[in-house]
């Protein structure tokens, strides 16, 4: 069955939030059996999403479509007439939080004469299920959700996955993704190529901000014949790989050195300058992080990082923007904060040269109690850019480290 996803709202068109939903989605449909063909992006206009939605119906046989579903003028997504229960619904949702009820939220409670409602949780608009037979087309499913992010995964996950993935009834579509680090995409492509040349199970490299990614896809009558296919291949991957293989699937690296610090009953702590926090802030996003992390400095400028320890010495000799200054900053995070190991990034997330340095220059370093083991380079990606690397560099750098010292 051919799917299609198409996300409503101005403000996705005109760039100004990122349209995660569809990336999300996209992801979940071929393990269900679902391939998807089509991506539409179509702002709050009545016309334009009318003429998106034709299109859509002779094409594909399951429409998704998320946003548009709210309470206001330009939530345009609903046609029809009022649904009682469901208004008497709504306004026990307001009733319960004490908040009086806006009237312009019965427009939440409009169905299309053929739409099932979608029980929403999370909020105040419920999705909609529609089935219709076309003439000359055949039969077709559109399911609306609404656009908060939040609200539609929950809907997905619990309302309408586990219904779509029973109708669906086909091919699923399962998926092994390898992680590497430290060889470029052209070198692992010429490393597996004679896996490239399989249909069946498919075999794609992708280039990522943690490293590339080896995508193995196999698609069967079962999620368990499909990964049966898959695995020799990822044998016979990893064989090829070797080292350079850090993680798999949804593992992240800040994830994976947590999990190591916590094996090992060990702590970490960190100073960063031209990041901001950015380091602090990946660390701390997995769940139990305060067990491993004892804390982080932002220390911007030459006189706060002598304020924290590190030497003036090093900073009249090398400046600030130096490896020098780095492995004393991640010496001096350690310390202070008595951890086994402390990280130290100084760098230029740019626009402009500093110390006569060009934008993009990065030095990080981690220090393990005994010295530090530092990392240079230049690479000017934009400022959000640039940080972001430089996060997942220092990153791999911990984990060499983690891996050099596992007994």
């Amino acid at each position: 069955m051919k799917a299609e996803i198409i996300s409503i709202g101005t403000e996705i068109l005109l760039g100004e939030i990122l349209d995660t939903n569809t990336q999300y989605l996209s992801a979940c449909l071929p393990p269900i059996g679902l391939d998807l063909y089509y991506h539409s992006t179509v702002g709050d206009n009545l016309a334009r999403i009318v003429d998106t939605l034709e299109g859509a119906l002779t094409r594909s046989d399951v429409i998704i479509i998320t946003g548009g579903l709210g309470p206001t003028e330009d939530d345009l997504t609903r046609e029809a007439i009022a649904d009682s229960d469901a208004e008497r619904q709504l306004r026990a949702f307001f009733a319960a939080r004490g908040v009086s009820f806006p009237e312009r939220n019965v427009k939440q409670t409009m169905l299309i004469p053929s739409a099932r409602a979608i029980s929403n949780p999370r909020g105040t608009a419920p999705g909609w299920w529609v089935e219709k037979t076309l003439p000359d087309i055949g039969d077709r499913t559109i399911i609306a959700m609404p656009g908060p992010p939040n609200e539609m995964t929950r809907m997905w996950e619990k309302e309408v996955e586990p219904k779509l993935a029973e109708a669906v009834g086909g091919q699923v579509l399962v998926t092994r993704t390898l992680k590497t680090v430290g060889v470029g995409e052209s070198h692992i492509d010429e490393m597996v190529s004679p896996l490239l040349k399989s249909s069946n199970p498919s075999v794609g490299i992708y280039a990522k901000p943690d490293g590339v990614h080896l995508r193995i896809g196999a698609k069967a009558d079962t999620p368990e014949k499909a990964r049966a296919l898959i695995y020799p291949v990822e044998e016979e991957a990893r064989r090829i790989l070797g080292s350079i293989i850090w993680g798999a699937d949804r593992e992240s690296l800040e994830g994976m050195i947590g999990g190591l610090l916590n094996e090992r009953g060990q702590t970490l702590s960190a100073m960063e300058s031209c990041t901001g926090g950015l380091l602090a802030s990946t660390i701390t996003d997995i769940d139990g992080s305060s067990a491993y992390f004892k804390g982080g400095y932002v220390a911007y400028t030459a006189r706060m990082k002598m304020n924290l320890g590190v030497s003036a010495d090093l900073i009249e000799r090398y400046g600030t923007i130096s490896s020098e200054v780095a492995c004393d900053m991640a010496r001096a995070a350690r310390e202070n904060l008595e951890a086994d190991y402390g990280i130290g990034i100084t760098g230029i997330a740019g626009p402009d040269e500093v110390e006569g340095k060009p934008p993009g220059t990065i030095h990080i370093a981690v220090h393990d109690g005994r010295r530090a083991e530092p990392i240079s380079y230049a690479f000017y990606q934009g400022r959000a850019g640039t940080k972001r690397r430089a996060v997942t560099t220092a990153l791999f750098l911990l984990r060499r480290t983690l891996l050099a010292a596992r007994p």
